[in-house]
């Protein structure tokens, strides 16, 4: 991994980007407003509010060695949200405890435990999409959330994006990832062992798109914030009924 000298190059290495640089306009800009409800998750955007937390994730040692990524300040993090929020050729969604965001006196920060990401990987074959998932709170790890993230991103990125291959770029040490990959029916491509890694690749065919595609509920992401902020002020202004004395 190379030592990035400036802000953008810090960026770029973190997620990889050096290996990218794929332009789609408005294409990546699809989920700025796209909520993805699932069974034990909700995706959201990545937005302002998630960065704090997000920035001691990646203060990690462990999660720096299994995302290949390098440490950022907290005002390089913020940089970085934004860049994601803007450029066309990613899609970033926050991977929420669905049953912990579903109570309206939580704060959706405390909700987090990873996130997913669509990039765009090759200008000559656009349907092409590298995906990558990151659970980062432990406690949440070896439950199936990775699976079910997988499976929504997936039937995201052929309905709305138009994806008919997806590729992962896995660490060698990832053997958790590289089986659960497998299980999706995954291939292995290529492994470098300069950078130590495995790319895996599925090609969407006809059986794969009818098992995905019906299967993901879309909502507003900015209405569902709004209601929940409601619920949050409704729960704090409520003020306990006395007995009633004679």
């Amino acid at each position: 991994m190379r030592i990035a000298a400036s802000t953008r190059d810090v960026i770029d290495a973190r997620r990889g980007a050096c290996r990218r640089g794929v332009s789609a306009p408005n294409a990546m800009r699809l989920n700025e407003n796209t909520l993805l409800d699932g069974e034990d998750v909700v995706l959201v955007p990545y937005t302002a509010e998630h960065v704090p937390r997000y920035h001691r994730w990646m203060a990690s040692p462990d999660l720096q060695k299994l995302t290949a990524s390098e440490p950022l300040t907290l005002e390089q993090e913020y940089d970085m949200q934004r860049s994601w929020r803007q450029d066309d050729d990613k899609c970033t969604f926050i991977i929420l405890d669905k049953h912990a965001w579903a109570d309206p006196a939580s704060r959706e920060e405390d909700c987090m435990v990873g996130d997913v990401n669509i990039f765009l990987t090759d200008p000559q074959e656009p349907s092409l999409a590298e995906l990558e998932i990151m659970i980062a709170e432990p406690g949440y790890r070896g439950r199936g959330l990775g699976k079910e993230v997988t499976r929504m991103m997936m039937c995201y990125g052929v309905a709305k994006l138009g994806i008919r291959k997806f590729q992962a770029k896995i660490g060698l040490d990832n053997i958790i990832s590289i089986a659960m990959f497998k299980k999706f029916h995954f291939q292995e491509l290529s492994v470098s062992e300069v950078f130590r890694e495995i790319t895996l690749e599925m090609t969407v065919d006809d059986d794969v798109r009818t098992t995905l595609l019906g299967t993901l509920t879309e909502e507003e992401y900015e209405s569902s914030r709004d209601g929940r902020r409601a619920g949050r002020r409704a729960v704090s202004e409520t003020v306990p009924v006395s007995q009633h004395q004679d």
